[in-house]
């Protein structure tokens, strides 16, 4: 396969996008199998489609409940899908190529740099075996840990397939559940005063979306902080700030009633989750709509680059907020920890803030058109979908075609992101060093 890209002078970004539609593909064609449902009926392609695009894109909005609909066989392609899209197509390409005892060329190096958000070649063939150890040792224990609580309420046997099941998916980032058997689309609710849950699922949750490159730095400088990366350092305060607001808002407005430890655990679930997993242990359609607007905020941020999470990225965020700190104080360069921000790097976080602001919002206006509900509803799930998250406040498996398609559309940009697909579009462009003339505009 890296041979025959190779050939055709294929760039490393259109590498990942193939990539992707090709799993994409071929996930769709397995869940099409009667085997895959059990009613043993086949399912239509575009059911497929949406179901494996939103397996391979982690993102967890289904048309279909995932435990009632689909067969185990059905239920462990979608896992697989999961699997494959969280680490990455390439990466595991990479994986099988490095296990096979291939040797590994400069194009398959660039390749798997770009699908890792590397910041070099070297060392990524290193770094992509630390991924695939990483997240077997993190999907494993979070699995053992599991086990015994979902024993206990399903026998062994589906005890371990249900704990190893909800690690993977929250782990990747994916928010995929086994629990419409209590109730259709129900996700975790049941276990919302649950400590092992709630509080298991959105550690992977956090594992998982952090990065692999920050947990290669936090691996080789320990608690040596100040030895971190600029990026290690922008990510791990984000997160911490990103996930300590909306649980204080969430404790003090959204969950009051609730007793003091369930509290606890709806605030910081819900703090987490909508930042690509998908998963929630409250009722959204319960929550005020200010709840609900923070949360969608929250989805369209994501989580960190080379991580198994989507969305815009909080580096993406940081940047931008750096950007308008620098302004404020009338500094010419933007910075983080004493270090400077290139002014391409800013442009490419105003670009990407502007897609994730313009595309779900132009989805949602569509949708809300074409199925004459609340515009905020709409909102709420091409948000969703874009951010790669899959909460939900009801409305996907009752949309038309039409809207299916733009959902599909939205959770393959948010997963191979929009930079890569600008870049495998624009790949062969002429870039000019030519300079046209300057002119003064006002803005603000």
């Amino acid at each position: 396969m890296w041979q025959i890209f190779h050939k055709n002078n294929t760039s490393p970004f259109q590498i990942i996008i193939i990539g992707f539609s090709l799993v994409i593909l071929l996930g769709s064609l397995m869940l099409m199998l009667p085997i895959s449902t059990q009613s043993g009926t086949t399912t239509s392609f575009l059911d497929s489609l949406f179901t494996a695009t939103s397996a391979v894109c982690v993102t967890g909005l289904v048309i279909h409940d995932t435990a009632t609909y689909w067969s185990e066989f059905g239920q462990f392609i979608i896992i697989l899908l999961i699997q494959i899209g969280g680490l990455g197509v390439v990466t595991v390409a990479g994986a099988f190529s490095i296990l096979s005892g291939r040797k590994i060329g400069l194009i398959q190096r660039s390749t798997m740099q770009e699908a890792i958000a590397a910041p070099k070649v070297g060392g990524v063939v290193r770094l992509t075996g630390f991924i695939l150890k990483t997240a077997l040792v993190a999907e494993m224990v979070g699995a053992a840990v599991m086990l015994p609580t979902f024993w206990r309420e399903f026998g062994l046997v589906k005890g371990v397939w249900y704990a190893l099941f909800h690690s993977i998916s929250a782990f990747c980032n994916a928010g995929f559940d086994l629990m419409g058997i209590k109730a259709p689309f129900s996700s975790l609710t049941d276990y919302s005063d649950n400590p092992v849950i709630s509080l298991t699922i959105p550690l992977l949750i956090i594992i998982g979306g952090i990065g692999f490159l920050t947990w290669d730095d936090i691996r080789t400088n320990h608690l040596h902080i100040s030895r971190y990366r600029m990026q290690s350092k922008v990510i791990l305060t984000v997160t911490c700030g990103l996930i300590l607001i909306p649980s204080i808002y969430f404790y003090f407005f959204e969950f009051a009633q609730a007793p003091l430890k369930e509290r606890l655990l709806l605030s910081f679930f819900q703090a987490v989750t909508p930042r690509t997993a998908g998963f929630n242990t409250a009722d959204l359609n319960a929550m005020s709509e200010s709840g609900q607007s923070i949360i969608t905020v929250l989805m369209l941020v994501g989580g960190s680059p080379g991580s198994t999470a989507g969305g815009m990225k909080i580096t993406t965020l940081a940047v931008l907020l750096a950007n308008a700190m620098a302004v404020f104080r009338r500094s010419e360069f933007p910075h983080f920890f004493n270090r400077r921000i290139a002014r391409e790097i800013v442009s490419q976080a105003a670009t990407i803030f502007m897609m994730y602001l313009t595309l779900p919002l132009a989805g949602g206006l569509i949708i809300s058109r074409l199925e004459e509900q609340p515009i905020l509803d709409c909102l709420f799930e091409t948000a969703s979908a874009i951010g790669t998250v899959g909460l939900s406040l009801g409305l996907t498996p009752q949309l038309q075609t039409a809207s299916h398609l733009i959902l599909i559309v939205l959770m393959f940009f948010g997963r191979v992101g929009g930079l890569t697909l600008i870049f495998a579009t624009l790949s062969n462009t002429q870039h000019s060093s030519a300079r046209l003339p300057q002119e003064h505009i006002t803005v603000g």
